[in-house]
C-alpha cells in the first residue's frame, strides 16, 4: 500500500467477486500488456482476452471496477461498454470483479498535480500525460475524485468495440460471410439475411482469435444509450428495497460481532474489564484487538449489548482535547514556519494594501469551517471468513488492492489466498477510502477461524470514529477601486488531509501540499492583486478525504469573501465575476446561471439570491440560491445549478447527481460540525449531526453545458458552491454576513 500512497493523495479504490466461466474481452490503451485478472483459475474449456467483457453460454457480464457508493457507477461503467459493445440496455450482468492492477484508474492523479485544471502550459500537460504511466505502473485501483467517468470513457468503451469486433470476425469464420456484411444488434451478430446468431454462441470461437488493435469507435451520432436518459440498473432494487448491501448479507453458521475502540482516537486501551460483557445471553467470544475490543454473538442485537457494557480504561487523546484549542492552533498557524505554499500570487497585494487611498476601500475578514464527518447510512461492517488457509472477505471499499494487502499482513496469508467480494454501499461520500473497520473485522477472523463472522459498527462507533474533513480559518483582506476588486489576499489554515492518510501508514509528504487550498488558489479569476496563501497546520484529530475534499471548505471560504468584496464595491456579484473571468467555460456557466435563476429581477420584500462558483475536479460549476427571511427564520425556496462537464452520457443520472451534490452541501451549511471535547466527538448520532429536512428542501434547477473538449465527472463538483451561496443569500436577504459555517450557529430555519 506505501508505494502507491507514496504517489498520489488520492490513493484508495474497488474491486470483487470472483468470475467464472466464458470469454473475457476488455482492451488496454498502453503499450505495456497488464495481466488478465479474468485468466486466473479457469478451467480447461474457459477463455478470458482482456478484463472487461465476460461472455459465456448463459449470457455476458460487465466488469464495472469503479464500486458503486450510491453515484450510479455501475450503470455508467456499463453503459460505456454495452455502447460499443452493442447490446441492449440492461440485457446483461455486471460485477465489480476481482482486485487487479488491470483496473487501474488512470483519472485519478490528476487533482493531486500541483497544477490548476485551467492551466494548458507545458509542465502541466506533461504531468498530465504522465499521470496514466504512473497509475498503470503502480496499479491504481481507486474510486474516487470523481475519476470514474474520466477514466472509463475512453478504456471501456474501446472494451466493447474490441469485444464486438471479435465477435464479428468469430460469426464471420464460421459463416464464411465476410465480416464486412454483417452487424450486430442487441446482443447478436446481424447476417445479411436477417438471420442472427447470439454473442453467447460465437463466444467459443471469439475466444481462439487474436484480440485486434486500432478498433474504431462510434461517432457519437451513433450512440443508442451514451448521451440518452438512462434507466439505472439498480432502479428497481433500490425502489423496491430488495437491493442487498455489505450489511445485509447472511451465510449459513453466520456469528454477528461489533467492536468498541477508543473514541479519542489513537488514544489505545490500557485495560478492560470484559466481566459484564461475557455473561450477556448469546455472546460467544470476547477478545482484544488493535486498540480496543470485539464482542462476537449469535446476533448483532446481543453483541451491542455486551460491548456497552465492556468497561475499558481507555488511553488520553493524542491532541487537544477540545474543539476551542483545535481552533487555537489553527489560529495560530499563520506563520511563516507553517506557510505550506503560495500558489497564487499575482500583481502586489502587499503594496497595493500599504498605500494610503487603500484604507478606505480596505476590508477584512475572517472565516471559519469546522469537521464533518462522513455519516453514510450504511455504518461501517463487513462479513469474514477465515477457513482452511483462505480468507474471504465481504465488505464495501474504494480500496480493494489495498485491503487485500492489510488482510495479508494481518492473517500471514498470501493475496492469492485472500478473496475479496466488493459489494454496493449504502454512502460513503469518502469514508471507505479507509480500511481501518476491515482490518478489525479480518482480526476478529482470525481470532475465531472457521466460520463468517458479520462485523458491524453501532452508529456511535461510527460517528465517533470518523476520520472527519478537516477544521480551517482563513484570513482575508482586499481593496476595491472604481466598483471593482482591486485586491484580494486569502490566507488558510488548515491541517494537511493528505499528510494525515500518509502518516498512518507512515509515510511523510515530500514537499508541499497544493491540495491544501484547492478550490480557491485554482479559481479562474484575473484580480489584478491576488494571493491565496496555504499555512499547514500540525496534525490535530486524523482527518480524511470527505466528498469534494479541499474545495468543499475552500469554496465557501473563497466565495464568501469575493462575494463581500463585490457588494463593498457596488458591482454586481455576477456581472463583476463574469468580468474578471479568465475561462471560456466558466464563464459560460456563470452566464448560464444568471439566465436559469433570473438574476437581477426584482424580489418580493425579505427574499435574497446568493451567487457562489467554484471550479473543482476540472469542473466549472456555478449556483444560485434564493431565500425568504421570514417570521421564524429563513426558508431556502430555490437553488440552481448550472455545470460544464464536457460532455453528458447520462443526463438522468447527472441531474440527480446535481442535485445531491447541493443538498449535500446546503444541509451541512445549514446544521452539520463536528465538535470535541475530552478527545471524543461529542456528535453521537444523526439527532446531533442533522441532514436537511425534506420541508426544507428547495426546487432545484439544474443545467448543464457541454463546451469542454473533455469528459468529467460529476460526483463532487456541485458542493462546494453550495454552503458559499447559501451564505451570500442570507446576507442579501438580511444584510448579515455569516461567516462562521454551519450556519445554523447564527440564523434559523424553517
Amino acid at each position: 500500500m506505501s508505494r502507491l500512497r507514496t504517489i498520489t493523495r488520492r490513493t484508495f479504490i474497488v474491486g470483487t467477486a470472483a468470475v467464472a466461466g466464458g470469454i473475457a474481452v476488455g482492451y488496454t490503451a498502453y503499450k505495456w500488456p497488464v495481466h488478465n485478472p479474468l485468466k486466473d483459475n479457469l478451467d480447461d474449456n474457459e477463455a478470458a482476452l482482456t478484463p472487461y467483457v465476460l461472455i459465456n453460454r448463459n449470457g455476458i457480464t460487465i466488469i464495472t471496477p469503479r464500486v458503486d457508493l450510491g453515484q450510479g457507477a455501475y450503470s455508467m461503467q456499463a453503459a460505456l461498454v454495452a455502447e460499443e459493445l452493442d447490446v441492449a440496455w440492461g440485457e446483461f450482468a455486471v460485477s465489480p470483479g476481482v482486485p487487479s492492477a488491470a483496473y487501474y484508474n488512470t483519472a485519478v492523479l490528476e487533482e493531486g498535480f500541483p497544477f490548476a485544471s485551467t492551466d494548458d502550459g507545458f509542465m502541466a500537460r506533461r504531468m498530465r500525460s504522465a499521470g496514466p504511466v504512473i497509475a498503470k505502473f503502480m496499479g491504481l485501483q481507486i474510486t474516487g475524485g470523481s475519476s470514474t467517468v474520466p477514466d472509463g470513457y475512453e478504456k471501456l468503451r474501446v472494451a466493447g468495440a474490441v469485444a464486438r469486433d471479435m465477435l464479428l470476425s468469430a460469426a464471420a469464420q464460421e459463416s464464411g460471410i465476410a465480416k464486412s456484411q454483417l452487424t450486430t444488434r442487441d446482443g447478436a451478430v446481424v447476417f445479411p439475411d436477417g438471420r442472427t446468431m447470439a454473442y453467447t454462441a460465437l463466444a467459443p470461437t471469439a475466444a481462439t482469435l487474436d484480440v485486434p488493435s486500432g478498433v474504431t469507435l462510434k461517432p457519437s451520432s451513433e450512440w443508442r444509450l451514451l448521451g440518452k436518459p438512462m434507466r439505472r440498473l439498480d432502479m428497481v432494487s433500490k425502489s423496491t428495497g430488495t437491493a442487498v448491501y455489505g450489511i445485509d448479507l447472511r451465510f449459513e453458521n453466520m456469528v454477528f460481532a461489533t467492536v468498541r475502540t477508543n473514541p479519542r482516537l489513537g488514544g489505545g486501551m490500557r485495560a478492560v474489564d470484559t466481566t459484564a460483557a461475557k455473561a450477556v445471553s448469546g455472546v460467544i467470544k470476547v477478545v482484544q484487538i488493535t486498540g480496543g475490543v470485539g464482542v462476537i454473538a449469535t446476533n448483532t442485537w446481543r453483541a451491542f449489548k455486551a460491548a456497552a457494557l465492556l468497561e475499558p480504561d481507555w488511553g488520553a487523546a493524542p491532541y487537544p482535547a477540545t474543539s476551542a484549542e483545535h481552533f487555537a492552533e489553527v489560529a495560530a498557524s499563520f506563520t511563516n514556519e507553517r506557510l505550506d505554499n503560495r500558489k497564487r500570487d499575482d500583481g502586489d497585494v502587499e503594496a497595493v494594501l500599504a498605500q494610503p487611498f487603500a484604507a478606505a476601500m480596505r476590508l477584512e475578514a475572517e472565516y471559519r469551517i469546522p469537521y464533518l464527518a462522513h455519516a453514510p447510512l450504511e455504518p461501517m461492517s463487513a462479513v469474514v471468513q477465515l477457513k482452511n488457509g483462505r480468507l474471504d472477505i465481504w465488505t464495501s471499499t474504494q480500496i480493494p488492492r489495498f485491503v487485500e494487502d492489510s488482510a495479508a499482513r494481518i492473517t500471514g496469508l498470501d493475496k492469492e489466498h485472500i478473496h475479496l467480494h466488493v459489494q454496493i454501499a449504502g454512502g460513503s461520500f469518502g469514508r471507505r477510502l479507509e480500511d481501518d473497520y476491515v482490518r478489525q473485522a479480518v482480526e476478529l477472523a482470525v481470532a475465531h477461524e472457521g466460520v463468517p463472522i458479520k462485523m458491524t459498527w453501532s452508529r456511535e462507533e461510527d460517528m465517533t470514529h470518523d476520520m472527519p474533513r478537516c477544521l480551517a480559518i482563513a484570513r482575508a483582506r482586499g481593496v476595491v477601486q472604481d466598483r471593482h476588486v482591486h485586491a484580494y489576499d486569502l490566507s488558510i489554515a488548515a491541517p494537511s488531509t493528505t499528510a494525515s492518510q500518509y502518516g498512518r501508514i507512515n509515510q511523510t509528504i515530500p514537499g508541499p501540499d497544493s491540495a491544501l487550498a484547492r478550490g480557491a488558489w485554482d479559481q479562474p479569476f484575473a484580480i489584478p492583486h491576488y494571493r491565496v496563501s496555504a499555512y499547514r497546520v500540525p496534525e490535530l484529530v486524523p482527518i480524511s478525504s470527505w466528498r469534494s475534499v479541499a474545495a468543499s471548505g475552500n469554496g465557501f471560504l473563497h466565495e464568501c469573501f469575493l462575494d463581500e468584496l463585490m457588494h463593498a464595491a457596488g458591482a454586481d456579484p455576477l456581472a463583476e465575476r463574469i468580468r474578471l473571468c479568465t475561462d471560456a467555460a466558466s464563464r459560460a456557466v456563470l452566464e448560464a446561471v444568471g439566465e436559469l435563476s433570473n438574476w437581477g429581477a426584482t424580489l418580493p420584500e425579505g427574499s435574497g439570491r446568493g451567487l457562489a462558483f467554484t471550479l473543482s475536479f476540472g469542473v466549472p460549476v456555478a449556483e444560485v440560491v434564493q431565500v425568504t427571511n421570514t417570521p421564524d427564520g429563513i426558508r431556502i425556496d430555490q437553488a440552481c445549478v448550472v455545470v460544464d462537464v464536457g460532455r453528458v452520457l447520462d443526463p438522468v443520472n447527472l441531474e440527480a447527481q446535481l442535485t445531491g451534490g447541493v443538498i449535500w452541501g446546503l444541509g451541512h451549511a445549514m446544521n452539520a460540525e463536528l465538535t470535541y471535547a475530552d478527545g471524543m466527538a461529542q456528535q453521537t448520532n444523526y439527532h446531533v449531526f442533522e441532514a436537511m429536512r425534506l420541508h426544507q428542501a428547495p426546487r432545484i434547477l439544474t443545467r448543464a453545458l457541454e463546451t469542454q473538449d473533455v469528459v468529467r465527472g460529476i460526483g463532487e463538483p456541485a458542493v462546494p458552491p453550495a454552503a458559499p451561496a447559501l451564505a451570500n443569500a442570507i446576507f442579501a436577504a438580511t444584510g448579515q454576513r455569516i461567516r462562521e459555517l454551519p450556519l445554523g450557529k447564527h440564523i434559523r430555519f424553517v
